[in-house]
């Protein structure tokens, strides 16, 4: 077993954009960052750079819509560490800007449900068991303002829908797991230049902050919330 004595974070889709970044900063505060990701190749690619500059990093195939994928990394995680302190749930997929409701193709809706929200929910259920050994565990679901009830129109409706659900799913576990000491919470790192979302958002590096301050939340922190740079978004 290997780095048994370093905090171990596992962020989900983080090959590129907002979660490569929350590798990066994680790495930067001394944990032991995983950088999970659908294509092992491509994962391996990114982190090149970060283990260059000297920074803890290691990669592992993971493909949270693929159950087998999940439990595999689940089994790998704890023969390798024996521990996870940190879940950043942050794949996510089709932000279809194409669709509208009353027209959209629900095979679509479907295929983001399956990934952006019960990819993270698999995910979390995979490594509940590692987030108990942890003395400070924590639970990070990349949402969006996309999910807001509140500020919903008709755009992207299979996005809107799957980050609307995954907030819910935020409330659940936050609320199951708080026996246990795990802190879950739902993190918009608002509109960031990524492949996704677009050129002319704010650089990846303040989006990933925001993610960050869920992760260095104190023991006593806030738990089943929806947070930008640390305030409170409306569900």
């Amino acid at each position: 077993m290997s780095g048994a004595h370093e905090p171990v974070a596992v962020v989900t889709g983080a090959n590129r954009g907002i979660g490569l970044e929350v590798v990066r900063q994680l790495a930067e505060r001394g944990f032991t960052a995983v950088l999970g990701s659908r294509d092992a190749v491509k994962g391996e690619a990114a982190a090149v750079s970060l283990a260059e500059a000297g920074l803890s990093v290691v990669t592992h195939q993971l493909d949270v819509a693929d159950s087998k994928s999940v439990t595999a990394f689940a089994q790998w995680l704890t023969a390798e560490y024996g521990r996870c302190d940190v879940l950043v749930n942050n794949a996510a997929i089709l932000y279809d800007t194409w669709q509208r409701p009353a027209s959209a193709d629900l095979d679509v809706v479907r295929q983001a449900l399956e990934t952006n929200t019960l990819g993270a929910w698999r995910t979390a259920q995979a490594l509940v068991p590692l987030l108990r050994r942890s003395p400070h565990p924590r639970v990070v679901n990349v949402s969006s303002g996309g999910g807001s009830l509140a500020g919903m129109g008709a755009g992207t409706p299979a996005y809107s829908v799957s980050k609307a659900a995954l907030n819910a799913t935020t409330r659940l576990l936050a609320a199951d797991l708080k026996r246990d000491r795990i802190l879950v919470n739902a993190v918009c790192p608002g509109w960031v230049a990524t492949d996704m979302g677009g050129a002319g958002g704010r650089p990846v590096s303040e989006g990933a902050r925001s993610v960050l301050w869920a992760v260095e939340l104190p023991d006593k922190g806030p738990t089943g919330g929806f947070y930008r740079d640390g305030r409170p978004l409306d569900w």
